[in-house]
């Protein structure tokens, strides 16, 4: 199984404050600390040139550092030469801190003529699909040498209740990848409540609880990049 967490401002668009970055993150890496696990975070660039600190802070503690697009503009919302640009503009970036090569699109809303781009621009994982989300990609494949990971579960699925018993009796298959977002570790308020709802720090006893529940059933926990070859090895010529 895979942690993946989105380093964004909170609730993008609807709030721009950074409470997650600021508050969330830090306590999140020391319960990975204490689980003696690593995780993938995906950093929107412009938020990790506002906070190259914590950037820093997850790379020195082992963590892998992946892309989450420029100021997590939408992809599918602009040209395709605008989209390459930010994310050329957020690899850049974010490589000033540690190798990148893993990539999950704002929304996950990643249009098809991107996957080319990057390749070329020597991205080996794409985390921008999932599995409750169309076209409902349910297992890891390959484009180009690019291997495809999808998101298992909602991150909003982690916050109810008892989450790590009803994750327990739904999820089964044999690669889970998990996601959610620092600023639903801390208390936000919004009149939506799927902003809100459970948000809050008793995120991390159900995250806690939910890793232990999986490592106890015989699952490793990886980066997305360690899953590119114990996944599924993916060759140039495979779409």
């Amino acid at each position: 199984m895979s942690l993946s967490f989105d380093v964004e401002s909170d609730a993008p668009p609807y709030l721009n404050t950074l409470r997650g970055v600021d508050e969330g993150l830090p306590r999140l890496l020391e319960l990975l600390d204490e689980l003696r696990v690593r995780a993938t975070f995906f950093f929107d660039a412009k938020v990790a040139e506002e906070r190259e600190r914590l950037v820093k802070e997850v790379v020195d503690r082992g963590h892998e550092l992946g892309s989450h697009g420029y100021g997590h503009v939408r992809l599918d919302n602009i040209s395709r030469e605008e989209a390459l640009s930010l994310i050329d503009k957020s690899l850049r970036t974010l490589r000033r801190f540690s190798e990148v090569v893993s990539f999950r699109a704002p929304n996950l809303k990643l249009p098809r003529p991107l996957l080319k781009d990057l390749v070329t621009l020597g991205v080996e994982v794409d985390s921008s699909v999932a599995s409750y989300k169309p076209p409902f990609v349910r297992h890891p494949s390959c484009y180009g040498g690019l291997l495809r990971v999808p998101v298992s579960v909602t991150s909003s699925a982690l916050r109810v209740p008892r989450s790590h018993e009803l994750l327990r009796l739904t999820l089964r298959s044999n690669y889970i990848v998990l996601f959610a977002h620092p600023w639903e570790f801390v208390k936000l308020r919004h009149w939506r409540p799927d902003i809100w709802l459970w948000t809050g720090p008793g995120l991390y006893l159900k995250l806690k609880n939910i890793v232990k529940a999986y490592v106890e059933r015989g699952y490793d926990v990886i980066t997305l990049r360690e899953a590119r070859g114990l996944v599924i090895r993916c060759g140039d010529g495979e779409t």
